[in-house]
């Protein structure tokens, strides 16, 4: 298979990480021990509103990544959407 061809599953895979990622780490244990060695801006990333905001940007990752799964696999030659 040929770079450009591959290039758009790459993405979907890229979009899906990143997706789970900022869905759920802000959510965890390990967000706030994180947090404690960062302590210029680890007060601003505490704040539910920022965490909430981070959590919707991974949910917009999410569907992005499976709208363009869903072009790849309905594109005749599985290029998808590029």
């Amino acid at each position: 298979m040929e770079f450009e061809r591959l290039l758009p599953l790459f993405f979907v895979i890229y979009c899906t990480t990143v997706g789970i990622v900022l869905t759920v780490i802000p959510w965890t244990p390990g967000w706030d021990q994180m947090l404690r060695h960062l302590p210029t801006v680890g007060g601003f990333l505490e704040v539910p509103l920022v965490r909430g905001g981070l959590t919707g940007f991974g949910l917009v990752h999410l569907v992005w990544g499976l709208h363009d799964l869903q072009q790849i696999l309905r594109s005749p030659d599985g290029t998808g959407p590029l």
